[in-house]
């Protein structure tokens, strides 16, 4: 069942998030390549048959994000800084910077659509949260850079906020889709990785940023209801 004909280049693979991108588009049958900065991580979570889909480097590297964006024709980003580790570059490096270079080169070198996954309450600078080391204010910037970046004709984004994040498989719960950072609530990573998914054809994904939140346990067979109702 592949609706979506190209390369994704997965960015921030290895996290949680991530992974469930990764599995996602094997199930829809999606080529992809995925920009890690463990190559042994990542073999050891998507198996050998993955070292052929692995481009090894940092978001903080123009040449090694150059490398992993070459012959891809959309993005999805999870990229994300860890902001309980003291010793890991802060949130104005990986959220700020980081994204806001790799949609610099990936717009440089053609590709068409970039969706990247930040977080619900970007835009509260009081929200606790920001107490480490600003990470939803450096993810807004972001976000923002995306915005104007791929704002040209031709080019387009999708930027995805999601509440809290938990474990579980997809496609369980209905979704309660949103828009000006009102929503509050937690959702399956599983359904973040699926939504964005969805995000790389469906109409109403285009130039939107929207919040996403887990509502009541229902089967789904397809998130793109929700996407129906998304403007």
């Amino acid at each position: 069942m592949n609706k979506y004909t190209g390369v994704i280049l997965v960015a921030g693979a290895t996290g949680k998030t991530g992974q469930w991108i990764v599995r996602r588009l094997q199930a829809y049958s999606i080529d992809y390549r995925l920009f890690v900065r463990s190559r042994a991580k990542a073999i050891e979570l998507f198996g050998s048959e993955s070292a052929d889909k692995l481009v090894v480097g940092s978001i903080e590297n123009p040449s090694e994000t150059e490398a992993a964006v070459a012959g891809c024709s959309a993005v999805i980003s999870a990229i994300g800084a860890y902001v309980t580790d003291p010793n890991a570059a802060p949130p104005s490096v990986i959220d700020r910077d980081g994204m806001t270079l790799l949609a610099k080169i990936a717009h440089q070198r053609g590709i068409k659509k970039f969706i990247q996954v930040t977080s619900l309450a970007v835009t509260r600078p009081e929200h606790p949260m920001n107490r480490y080391r600003d990470v939803l204010s450096m993810k807004l910037l972001g976000e923002n850079a995306i915005r104007s970046i791929y704002s040209d004709r031709g080019f387009s984004y999708t930027i995805l906020r999601p509440g809290g994040l938990q474990d579980g498989d997809p496609l369980l719960h209905k979704l309660e889709f949103g828009t000006g950072d009102t929503l509050m609530g937690v959702i399956d990573q599983s359904d973040v990785a699926e939504a964005a998914i969805v995000s790389l054809w469906h109409p109403n994904a285009t130039n939107m940023t929207f919040e996403l939140i887990r509502g009541e346990e229902a089967l789904q067979s397809s998130l793109e209801p929700f996407f129906d109702r998304l403007s």
